[in-house]
């Protein structure tokens, strides 16, 4: 089966939804930021992008539940009056003429449950990374009977040239099951297919990690790299976009382990699905700590999964012997 039209819908949802991000970093103000139940932060472009994302799969796939991670019960309280303000304003900015009621109702179509198809959303994967200026991602992923099949990562902060850290930022992750996996620039530009690395080139023969420490074991993480030969100091990044640098060759390596703070953390879906495609769809492989395929089609959260190994396929069966008996 051909997946060319929710691609297309995807990518421009996608864009146009990390178009509002940008638009309400630059302008960030305190206002723009509250917490969750949860203390993780929210912001303005959080709702915003869901939205955006919500809206577009609903004109075109109105038989497919979304299955994102926010909703919008905070903002529809009357201290978040303001906020729900703001987040109609930006939305208004992409789509003009949308009000706050119809907003507050795209952004609940992300609450639908794991189907035999459906679409899982994080409008901002990685909020602390947005929040201090950093890496984050824009992550949409459909999955039929469990499988991936069609994804689309934005990565805003991301320079388009891996070898021009400089350069203009800013890239669209694109992949469907059977048919590779692309890159693109955010603003304009023809998509390019990309390949894994095979660590011909030493300087990409590197790990990256979460910035966050409760997010991983970092010190397990760097042991693991070293012992399957890689050589460079690994990079540090928030969100999904540690996804791309795999999937682009910029990096071999990407380990998620359980951190010793929280043994028994299982991961969200919507944290991986996206970039798990482009991964595989670049040559690469996606497992569990343990081999094992991770499971779409259990729940939002992946319950028989412990962490996540992401590698360019010709060193993970390595580094999962590495990580036997550990977990």
């Amino acid at each position: 089966m051909s997946y060319e039209k929710e691609l297309a819908v995807a990518l421009d949802a996608v864009r146009a939804a990390a178009s509002l991000c940008e638009d309400v970093r630059k302008e960030m103000v305190k206002e723009d930021t509250f917490s969750k139940k949860d203390r993780s932060p929210v912001t303005v472009a959080d709702y915003g992008a869901q939205a955006m994302i919500c809206r577009a799969l609903g004109q075109a796939f109105p038989g497919d539940p979304v299955v994102g991670e926010e909703d919008a019960a905070a903002l529809r309280k009357p201290e978040n009056a303001e906020a729900l303000e703001r987040v109609t304003g930006y939305v208004a900015k992409q789509l003009p003429g949308s009000a706050a009621a119809e907003i507050t109702d795209w952004i609940d179509h992300g609450n639908g449950e794991v189907s035999p198809r459906y679409w899982t959303l994080d409008p901002i994967d990685g909020t602390k990374g947005f929040l201090r200026g950093d890496q984050y991602a824009v992550a949409l992923a459909l999955i039929e009977d469990g499988d991936l099949k069609a994804a689309v990562l934005g990565c805003p902060f991301l320079p388009v040239d891996a070898d021009a850290p400089d350069g203009v930022r800013g890239v669209l992750f694109s992949a469907a099951r059977g048919a590779g996996a692309f890159s693109q620039p955010q603003e304009d530009g023809a998509a390019a297919a990309i390949r894994v690395s095979d660590l011909s080139d030493p300087s990409r023969a590197r790990m990256v990690e979460s910035v966050e420490s409760g997010h991983a074991d970092h010190s397990l993480q760097g042991r693991i790299a070293k012992q399957a030969g890689l050589t460079q100091e690994s990079v540090r990044m928030d969100s999904q976009a540690k996804y791309g640098a795999v999937a682009r060759g910029q990096a071999a390596l990407y380990l998620r382990l359980p951190s010793p703070r929280t043994p028994d953390y299982r991961e969200n879906i919507w944290d991986h699905a996206a970039g798990a495609l482009v991964v595989e769809e670049a040559g690469g492989r996606v497992t569990d700590v343990r081999g094992a395929a991770l499971d779409f089609a259990g729940g939002p959260r992946m319950l028989d999964n412990r962490g996540v190994v992401v590698s360019n396929g010709r060193i993970h069966d390595q580094v999962l012997r590495e990580l036997s008996g550990i977990f």
